[in-house]
């Protein structure tokens, strides 16, 4: 099996009554910790009301982030194509990408929030259709095209790159939720997938389903989709115990659905949660739970499961959320990447075969302490000297420690 990457997707979900600077230091922080651990992407979104979603600017963030770490991707998660020029996107797109040493994600979306596309004046209705047409402008863009083009909301003139991207193919990733609309674009560009509606019951069953959306579309148009390019978003907090993510992630959870899910944003069929243990219980141990609160051990069996119920992906990428506080949620990410990551991806499985042999075939080394032994014995004064710093009393590994009572019953 090809090995899963790992990766984390802040939209930002923060609660109203934090400092704003100090909650973007805290973002940049936590993209430094990922980077520590071997995380293989981080992702960031554009969003310009609600409260509670604070970042406007995804690349301006991650290029701020870019000067933190070392090895980390970075992906817009995501750009609002219908909110911006596509030649103003394509040029911040390169720019990051030079920034950050050829370590940009171009992310892009029709765009998540109705109150935005309001401020903006844009029909929602529009939004997808603006998307997929920016999307094939700024891939002419990227190869070096020199690009002349008219559309009822942009136009360019003889419109090229100065520069172009540092990596030779940038990748192109599309958000996708439960539509059908992003999986069928990817298919129709060939590109990456990033499945947004996997943090629900119901998009994580339909999986499959949506990646037969990407193929379908992707025959239509003679192009190829990749499971390897497909990123499924999941949540989760973990502890060492399962008591422990509960009494630690009860509140915040609690607080981040009823005061903007169900509050906010008013999703359709949502309902407000009594308590910190209705929140946990209807969240993460519920039949066909898109969610972990628990230990690493529940996070691997779920990871398992989405790779069954998926047929397979390329990468899980963790929702940053302030369910617990800074601490333990840092601690919650460190966790992922010390048990869930090996665990997974077959990290520590030659690690597990070698001590099996040992304790299995541990009549085969005798002869090493028998060695040890016949060397000691060939000199009195040393036999003697080992009765009384023998083993217990020396550092002498244990399978080649000689037994000086077995030894002295043979003479």
């Amino acid at each position: 099996m090809a090995r899963l990457k790992f990766g984390a997707f802040l939209a930002p979900h923060h609660p109203i009554g934090e400092h704003p600077m100090l909650q973007f230091r805290r973002d940049l922080d936590l993209v430094e910790q990922l980077d520590s651990l071997g995380y293989d992407e981080f992702w960031c979104g554009e969003h310009h009301s609600s409260g509670w979603e604070m970042i406007a600017s995804p690349e301006m963030f991650l290029a701020a982030a870019g000067e933190r770490t070392k090895r980390i991707k970075l992906g817009t998660g995501v750009v609002s194509l219908p909110y911006h020029h596509p030649f103003n996107v394509a040029q911040r797109m390169v720019q990051l990408d030079h920034m950050t040493g050829g370590r940009a994600i171009f992310g892009s979306g029709p765009g998540a929030l109705a109150s935005d596309a309001h401020t903006l004046g844009i029909d929602p209705m529009t939004q997808r259709d603006r998307q997929d047409e920016a999307i094939g402008v700024i891939r002419r863009l990227f190869n070096g095209e020199r690009v002349t083009a008219k559309s009822d909301w942009f136009t360019m003139n003889d419109a090229a790159l100065q520069i172009l991207p540092l990596q030779e193919e940038m990748p192109f990733v599309v958000a996708s939720q439960i539509s059908p609309s992003g999986m069928t674009l990817a298919g129709k560009y060939g590109i990456g997938i990033i499945s947004l509606g996997s943090m629900t019951t119901q998009g994580l069953m339909s999986l499959q389903q949506q990646w037969q959306f990407a193929e379908d579309a992707a025959r239509k148009h003679g192009t190829k989709v990749d499971r390897a390019n497909w990123r499924v978003l999941l949540t989760w907090h973990l502890a060492e115990t399962r008591e422990q993510a509960r009494r630690e992630a009860g509140a915040g959870l609690m607080r981040w659905h009823n005061e903007y899910n169900v509050g906010t944003l008013r999703r359709p069929g949502l309902t407000a949660f009594a308590s910190p243990d209705e929140a946990v219980d209807k969240t993460a141990f519920v039949d066909g739970a898109a969610s972990v609160i628990g230990t690493p051990d529940d996070l691997v069996k779920m990871i398992k499961n989405v790779m069954r119920v998926s047929g397979g992906v390329g990468a899980i990428i963790g929702f940053v959320h302030d369910w617990a506080n800074p601490e333990a949620t840092r601690r919650s990410w460190d966790m992922v990447a010390r048990y869930v990551v090996p665990e997974i991806n077959g990290y520590i499985d030659g690690l597990r075969k070698s001590q099996k042999f040992v304790i299995e075939n541990r009549a085969i080394f005798e002869r090493a302490g028998q060695a040890v032994m016949a060397k000691i014995m060939e000199n009195e004064k040393a036999a003697e000297a080992l009765r009384v710093t023998g083993p217990g009393r020396v550092a002498i590994p244990a399978v080649n420690a000689p037994d000086l009572q077995k030894e002295a019953a043979k003479r």
